[in-house]
Protein backbone atom coordinates (compact mmCIF):
# COMPACT_ATOMS: atom_id res chain seq x y z
CA UNK A 1 0.00 0.00 0.00
CA UNK A 2 1.36 3.27 -0.93
CA UNK A 3 0.28 5.03 2.13
CA UNK A 4 -1.30 2.96 5.22
CA UNK A 5 -3.30 5.91 6.43
CA UNK A 6 -5.56 5.61 3.37
CA UNK A 7 -6.82 1.92 4.38
CA UNK A 8 -8.43 -0.22 7.54
CA UNK A 9 -5.97 -2.09 10.15
CA UNK A 10 -7.81 -4.98 8.47
CA UNK A 11 -7.15 -4.10 4.72
CA UNK A 12 -3.61 -2.93 5.42
CA UNK A 13 -3.03 -6.73 6.39
CA UNK A 14 -5.11 -8.71 3.90
CA UNK A 15 -3.17 -7.01 1.71
CA UNK A 16 0.46 -8.07 2.98
CA UNK A 17 -0.94 -11.43 3.31
CA UNK A 18 -1.88 -11.29 -0.60
CA UNK A 19 0.56 -13.85 -2.05
CA UNK A 20 2.21 -12.61 -6.05
CA UNK A 21 0.69 -15.27 -8.35
CA UNK A 22 0.41 -16.67 -11.63
CA UNK A 23 -3.60 -15.42 -12.30
CA UNK A 24 -4.90 -12.35 -11.37
CA UNK A 25 -8.12 -13.99 -10.64
CA UNK A 26 -8.83 -14.70 -6.62
CA UNK A 27 -8.85 -18.30 -6.05
CA UNK A 28 -11.70 -19.77 -4.87
CA UNK A 29 -10.88 -23.18 -3.85
CA UNK A 30 -8.63 -24.71 -1.29
CA UNK A 31 -7.24 -27.16 -3.79
CA UNK A 32 -5.83 -25.50 -6.92
CA UNK A 33 -2.72 -26.58 -8.82
CA UNK A 34 -2.90 -24.15 -11.40
CA UNK A 35 -1.97 -21.24 -8.57
CA UNK A 36 1.37 -20.99 -8.14
CA UNK A 37 2.99 -18.36 -5.64
CA UNK A 38 5.81 -16.73 -7.31
CA UNK A 39 7.32 -14.58 -4.44
CA UNK A 40 7.01 -18.14 -2.01
CA UNK A 41 9.50 -20.15 -5.21
CA UNK A 42 11.36 -17.10 -5.31
CA UNK A 43 12.20 -16.57 -1.73
CA UNK A 44 12.78 -20.27 -1.38
CA UNK A 45 15.26 -20.79 -3.97
CA UNK A 46 16.75 -17.83 -3.15
CA UNK A 47 17.17 -19.24 0.87
CA UNK A 48 18.57 -22.49 -0.57
CA UNK A 49 20.97 -20.80 -2.55
CA UNK A 50 22.13 -18.62 0.16
CA UNK A 51 22.25 -22.15 2.37
CA UNK A 52 24.98 -23.37 -0.26
CA UNK A 53 27.38 -20.05 -0.37
CA UNK A 54 27.55 -20.00 3.01
CA UNK A 55 28.31 -23.65 3.66
CA UNK A 56 30.97 -23.53 0.58
CA UNK A 57 32.64 -20.56 2.38
CA UNK A 58 32.91 -21.96 5.63
CA UNK A 59 34.48 -25.03 3.80
CA UNK A 60 36.91 -23.05 1.71
CA UNK A 61 37.84 -21.37 4.60
CA UNK A 62 38.26 -24.25 6.80
CA UNK A 63 41.79 -24.45 8.26
CA UNK A 64 42.71 -26.94 10.75
CA UNK A 65 45.13 -23.96 12.91
CA UNK A 66 43.03 -21.71 15.28
CA UNK A 67 39.67 -21.29 13.87
CA UNK A 68 37.60 -18.12 13.39
CA UNK A 69 34.37 -17.16 15.20
CA UNK A 70 32.34 -18.35 11.87
CA UNK A 71 34.06 -21.55 11.33
CA UNK A 72 33.93 -22.36 14.84
CA UNK A 73 29.88 -21.69 14.86
CA UNK A 74 29.74 -23.61 11.75
CA UNK A 75 31.46 -26.68 13.34
CA UNK A 76 29.60 -26.21 16.35
CA UNK A 77 26.15 -26.32 14.45
CA UNK A 78 27.95 -29.97 12.42
CA UNK A 79 28.94 -31.35 15.33
CA UNK A 80 25.43 -30.59 16.37
CA UNK A 81 23.38 -31.95 13.75
CA UNK A 82 25.75 -35.09 13.73
CA UNK A 83 25.39 -35.90 17.06
CA UNK A 84 22.08 -35.76 16.80
CA UNK A 85 22.03 -37.85 13.73
CA UNK A 86 23.52 -40.79 14.99
CA UNK A 87 21.64 -41.12 18.25
CA UNK A 88 18.42 -40.95 16.48
CA UNK A 89 19.24 -42.53 13.35
CA UNK A 90 20.43 -46.17 13.90
CA UNK A 91 22.58 -46.96 10.81
CA UNK A 92 24.09 -45.18 7.89
CA UNK A 93 23.70 -41.33 7.72
CA UNK A 94 26.26 -40.20 5.40
CA UNK A 95 23.60 -38.64 3.73
CA UNK A 96 20.86 -38.09 6.66
CA UNK A 97 22.91 -35.61 8.51
CA UNK A 98 24.23 -33.35 5.58
CA UNK A 99 20.26 -33.60 4.85
CA UNK A 100 19.23 -32.58 8.46
CA UNK A 101 22.02 -29.63 8.05
CA UNK A 102 20.70 -28.35 5.02
CA UNK A 103 16.82 -28.61 6.25
CA UNK A 104 18.34 -26.71 9.55
CA UNK A 105 20.16 -23.86 7.49
CA UNK A 106 17.42 -23.76 4.56
CA UNK A 107 14.89 -23.11 6.99
CA UNK A 108 16.28 -21.24 9.56
CA UNK A 109 16.91 -18.44 6.41
CA UNK A 110 13.83 -18.74 5.46
CA UNK A 111 12.29 -18.03 8.80
CA UNK A 112 14.87 -14.92 8.97
CA UNK A 113 13.37 -13.18 5.91
CA UNK A 114 10.49 -12.23 8.26
CA UNK A 115 12.71 -9.33 10.49
CA UNK A 116 12.74 -7.33 6.86
CA UNK A 117 10.17 -4.65 7.75
CA UNK A 118 6.90 -5.44 6.77
CA UNK A 119 6.37 -2.39 4.10
CA UNK A 120 10.12 -2.58 2.50
CA UNK A 121 8.49 -3.67 -0.73
CA UNK A 122 5.22 -1.80 -1.28
CA UNK A 123 6.33 1.27 0.20
CA UNK A 124 10.36 1.32 -0.66
CA UNK A 125 11.40 -0.87 -3.28
CA UNK A 126 8.72 -1.32 -5.63
CA UNK A 127 8.15 2.51 -6.04
CA UNK A 128 12.05 3.26 -6.32
CA UNK A 129 11.70 0.19 -9.22
CA UNK A 130 8.98 1.47 -11.04
CA UNK A 131 7.05 -1.20 -9.73
CA UNK A 132 2.77 -1.01 -8.56
CA UNK A 133 2.92 -0.37 -5.14
CA UNK A 134 -0.16 -2.15 -4.77
CA UNK A 135 1.09 -5.39 -6.02
CA UNK A 136 0.90 -8.67 -3.52
CA UNK A 137 4.23 -9.62 -2.26
CA UNK A 138 4.73 -11.80 0.27
CA UNK A 139 8.56 -12.60 1.91
CA UNK A 140 8.49 -15.26 4.20
CA UNK A 141 8.22 -18.75 2.16
CA UNK A 142 7.28 -20.33 5.40
CA UNK A 143 4.57 -18.60 6.55
CA UNK A 144 2.98 -20.21 3.39
CA UNK A 145 1.34 -23.48 3.74
CA UNK A 146 2.67 -24.38 0.46
CA UNK A 147 6.15 -24.29 0.95
CA UNK A 148 6.29 -25.84 4.42
CA UNK A 149 3.95 -28.47 3.00
CA UNK A 150 6.31 -29.05 -0.06
CA UNK A 151 8.71 -29.52 2.24
CA UNK A 152 7.20 -32.01 4.61
CA UNK A 153 6.17 -34.14 1.35
CA UNK A 154 9.86 -34.15 0.20
CA UNK A 155 10.59 -35.79 3.94
CA UNK A 156 8.15 -38.25 3.36
CA UNK A 157 9.91 -38.97 0.12
CA UNK A 158 12.92 -40.20 2.05
CA UNK A 159 10.90 -41.84 4.58
CA UNK A 160 9.26 -43.66 1.60
CA UNK A 161 12.79 -43.92 0.06
CA UNK A 162 14.76 -45.55 3.39
CA UNK A 163 11.73 -47.49 4.69
CA UNK A 164 12.11 -49.83 0.78
CA UNK A 165 15.31 -49.62 1.30
CA UNK A 166 16.38 -50.78 4.54
CA UNK A 167 13.54 -53.38 4.98
CA UNK A 168 12.51 -54.55 1.33
CA UNK A 169 9.82 -54.11 -0.51
CA UNK A 170 8.34 -57.28 1.43
CA UNK A 171 9.08 -56.20 4.61
CA UNK A 172 7.60 -52.78 4.45
CA UNK A 173 4.31 -54.31 2.93
CA UNK A 174 4.82 -56.81 5.81
CA UNK A 175 4.90 -54.33 8.37
CA UNK A 176 2.21 -51.79 6.77
CA UNK A 177 -0.32 -54.80 7.19
CA UNK A 178 0.77 -56.34 10.63
CA UNK A 179 2.23 -53.60 13.01
CA UNK A 180 1.21 -52.72 15.63
CA UNK A 181 -2.05 -55.04 16.28
CA UNK A 182 -1.15 -58.37 14.42
CA UNK A 183 -1.13 -59.89 11.20
CA UNK A 184 -5.17 -60.83 11.73
CA UNK A 185 -6.29 -57.16 11.71
CA UNK A 186 -4.34 -56.29 8.95
CA UNK A 187 -7.16 -54.11 7.79
CA UNK A 188 -6.62 -51.89 11.00
CA UNK A 189 -3.28 -52.02 10.97
CA UNK A 190 -3.54 -50.97 7.27
CA UNK A 191 -5.60 -47.68 7.78
CA UNK A 192 -3.75 -46.93 10.88
CA UNK A 193 -0.33 -46.80 9.12
CA UNK A 194 -1.82 -44.74 6.49
CA UNK A 195 -3.12 -42.02 9.15
CA UNK A 196 -0.30 -42.02 10.34
CA UNK A 197 1.70 -41.19 7.30
CA UNK A 198 -0.26 -38.85 6.20
CA UNK A 199 -0.79 -37.01 9.72
CA UNK A 200 3.64 -37.51 10.17
CA UNK A 201 3.78 -35.35 6.62
CA UNK A 202 0.47 -32.98 7.70
CA UNK A 203 1.48 -32.04 11.07
CA UNK A 204 5.36 -31.77 10.38
CA UNK A 205 4.22 -28.66 7.61
CA UNK A 206 1.35 -27.42 9.57
CA UNK A 207 3.40 -26.88 12.47
CA UNK A 208 6.15 -24.69 11.20
CA UNK A 209 3.95 -22.68 9.02
CA UNK A 210 1.43 -22.08 12.22
CA UNK A 211 4.59 -20.43 13.90
CA UNK A 212 5.54 -18.18 11.51
CA UNK A 213 2.63 -17.41 10.18
CA UNK A 214 1.19 -16.29 13.75
CA UNK A 215 4.80 -14.49 13.87
CA UNK A 216 4.49 -12.56 10.31
CA UNK A 217 0.94 -11.52 11.69
CA UNK A 218 2.21 -10.08 14.70
CA UNK A 219 4.69 -8.22 12.86
CA UNK A 220 1.45 -6.94 10.63
CA UNK A 221 -0.63 -6.01 13.47
CA UNK A 222 1.97 -4.06 15.22
CA UNK A 223 2.66 -2.12 11.37
CA UNK A 224 -1.00 -1.52 10.99
CA UNK A 225 -2.13 -0.60 14.28
CA UNK A 226 0.87 1.87 15.70
CA UNK A 227 2.33 2.47 12.67
CA UNK A 228 -0.30 3.82 10.45
CA UNK A 229 -0.12 7.11 12.26
CA UNK A 230 1.87 9.75 11.41
CA UNK A 231 1.71 10.66 15.23
CA UNK A 232 4.34 10.42 17.28
CA UNK A 233 3.09 8.31 19.99
CA UNK A 234 2.12 5.29 17.28
CA UNK A 235 5.55 6.35 15.75
CA UNK A 236 7.36 5.39 19.38
CA UNK A 237 4.67 2.83 19.97
CA UNK A 238 5.52 0.85 16.89
CA UNK A 239 9.38 0.92 17.16
CA UNK A 240 9.12 -0.32 20.88
CA UNK A 241 6.67 -3.19 20.42
CA UNK A 242 8.26 -3.98 17.22
CA UNK A 243 11.41 -4.23 18.48
CA UNK A 244 10.33 -6.31 21.71
CA UNK A 245 8.54 -8.55 19.05
CA UNK A 246 11.48 -9.06 17.18
CA UNK A 247 13.54 -9.76 20.21
CA UNK A 248 11.43 -12.48 21.08
CA UNK A 249 11.54 -13.75 17.52
CA UNK A 250 14.74 -14.22 17.29
CA UNK A 251 14.27 -17.28 19.22
CA UNK A 252 11.39 -18.73 17.31
CA UNK A 253 13.42 -18.45 14.29
CA UNK A 254 16.29 -21.21 14.72
CA UNK A 255 13.89 -23.23 17.58
CA UNK A 256 11.23 -24.05 14.88
CA UNK A 257 14.23 -25.22 12.45
CA UNK A 258 15.23 -27.00 14.98
CA UNK A 259 12.40 -28.77 15.70
CA UNK A 260 11.68 -29.33 11.82
CA UNK A 261 15.53 -30.67 11.33
CA UNK A 262 14.23 -33.29 14.80
CA UNK A 263 11.10 -34.17 13.50
CA UNK A 264 12.59 -35.47 10.01
CA UNK A 265 15.37 -36.77 11.94
CA UNK A 266 13.01 -38.70 14.21
CA UNK A 267 10.41 -39.91 10.97
CA UNK A 268 14.20 -41.02 9.19
CA UNK A 269 14.73 -43.32 12.31
CA UNK A 270 11.49 -44.68 12.24
CA UNK A 271 11.68 -45.61 8.26
CA UNK A 272 15.39 -47.85 9.62
CA UNK A 273 13.23 -49.47 12.52
CA UNK A 274 11.33 -52.24 12.80
CA UNK A 275 8.35 -53.05 14.68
Amino acid sequence: MSSAEQVTPSEYIAHHLGHLTNSHAPQTSLWDMSYINIDTVIWSIFCGLLALVVMYMAARKATSGVPGRFQCAVEMLIEMVDNNAKSIVHGNTSFIAPMALSVFVWVVLMNSLDFLPVDLFSQWLFPLLGLDPEMHHRVVPTADLNGTLGISIGVFVLMMYYSFKIKGVGGFIKELLSAPFGPMLFPFNLALNLVEFAAKTFSLGMRLFGNMFAGELLFLLIAALLGASDSIAGGIGHLVLGSAWSIFHILIVPLQAFIFMMLTLVYMGQAHEAH
